[in-house]
């Protein structure tokens, strides 16, 4: 018999619940900025030439090389924030969350390389002869745009699948990340590199002292940054390194948040609320041009690559790779759940946008014809996966619902629902 451990998407731990839950509620609500500054750069980028002015606009000394557009300030500024965020909740889950037994962490991270590869072929195998540079597109996921459409709908996705779709999403992030500092570092100066491991050894050292004061802890994260930036690197790359520096447990080995858990406290509203709905703002605005400019975008294979890449590539590579991954495992289900599950969470993965439009933007050159129908395929290709991952899921939220009441249900009153105490 098939025991719990061994059972795919169960429940987990309360404490790593209940945390999830609280990242979960806070990526939600920077969702719904997310799509507010989606819409608002729609609308800004096709009532007039300011926006393409202010985006555009350059600010910031030359001299460091940081003589920078305002849209490439969001892009390799503020995501860097978005990006440090992502580091530190990789490194929590695999040092004290319930992804550091390799078996259980096996699935979400087979599942996020199957739903890089698949989507990055399907773009290749739609643009063979043309051009193949924004491969990398489709291949990423956007947690916070997906739990607003979860929000929309209303749904009670069960505990197991938020958790797989967090920790989905931030493999994803890693991905890209490497993706980004291995294909898109264009002119690499070793020698700013090898500056920038001396602010990032001191930054090290400080927070493995459990060293928290930020005017100490701020300004070598800023030199990090720039450092980074100025070897060809993407800055963003910056924020995962300062995040993987940051210890996860306490110094005396007590229970308790430790200084990482305490760092994404502080910077996790600061990454939901205000980086990427900037950065959205920024990257997302596309002047479509009537409809003769949407059709144009359409009869682009590079947009259609996007779309398809993003819709059937996730769907099939995290279904397919957490299939194959049961398989060989031989580990079943939660008893609470069925494939028709997995398949809508595979479709809700297919919303890529933030770190899409920043590949694209990297990969074409912004405000470039290509990255404009990238940013319609990413729209697009986006919707599509909600309103599939939308239509399935919705369907179920009838058994979710009770599932949801289940995993609430604390009959003696301790404060820890009965289902962890079983």
């Amino acid at each position: 018999m098939t025991t719990s451990r061994n059972r795919l998407f169960n429940r987990g731990s309360w404490p790593e619940a209940s945390r999830i839950a609280e990242i979960l509620r806070q990526e939600t609500i920077g969702g719904a900025l997310l799509i507010v500054a989606a819409v608002a750069a729609l609308v800004a980028a096709n009532t007039g030439d300011w926006y393409a002015d202010l985006r555009d606009t350059v600010i910031g000394p030359s001299a460091l090389h940081l003589d920078l557009s305002v849209g490439a300030w969001a892009a390799d500024g503020l995501l860097a924030i978005f990006f440090f965020v992502a580091g530190l909740e990789l490194k929590r889950e695999f040092v004290a969350g319930d992804l550091r037994d390799p078996r259980r962490a096996a699935i979400p991270v087979l599942a996020a390389v199957g739903g890089m590869i698949v989507p990055a072929a399907l773009f290749v195998l739609i643009n063979l002869g043309g051009s193949l540079d924004g491969w990398a597109v489709p291949t990423a996921t956007d947690i916070a745009f997906a739990l607003a459409v979860l929000a929309v709908i209303s749904t009670h996705l069960p505990t197991g699948l938020r958790t797989f779709l967090l920790t989905l999403a931030i493999v994803d992030d890693l991905l890209a990340i490497v993706i980004i500092a291995v294909f898109f570092t264009s002119d690499l100066q070793i020698v700013w590199l090898l500056v920038a491991l001396l602010p990032l050894g001191a930054f090290t050292i400080l927070v493995q002292r459990r060293i928290r004061t930020w005017w100490i802890l701020l300004p070598l994260a800023v030199t990090i940054w720039a450092l980074v930036h100025a070897s060809g690197i993407h800055a963003t790359v910056a924020g995962v390194l300062m995040g993987f520096a940051v210890p996860v447990l306490r110094r005396d080995g007590s229970e308790g948040p430790g200084l990482a858990e305490h760092l994404e406290h502080v910077f996790r509203p600061l990454s939901a609320a205000v980086a990427v709905p900037v950065f959205a703002f920024f990257s997302a605005g596309v002047a479509i041009g009537g409809l003769d400019g949407l059709r144009s975008a359409l009869r682009d294979p590079i947009t259609i690559g996007v779309v398809v890449g993003l819709f059937a590539g996730k769907s099939i590579g995290v279904l397919g790779a957490t299939w194959l991954a049961s398989r060989f495992t031989k580990a079943d289900l939660d008893e609470d759940l069925a494939w028709i599950d997995v398949a809508g969470l595979a479709m809700l993965a297919g919303i890529g946008f933030t770190v899409s439009l920043l590949i694209g933007e990297l990969a074409y050159g912004v405000g470039t014809q290509a990255d404009e129908h990238v940013k319609v395929g990413v729209l697009l290709g986006s919707l599509i996966s909600a309103t599939a991952a939308a239509v399935l899921l919705r369907a179920r939220n009838r058994h979710y619902r009770g599932v949801h009441e289940r995993e609430i249900r604390d009959a003696d009153g301790d404060g820890i629902p009965d289902v962890y105490e079983d």
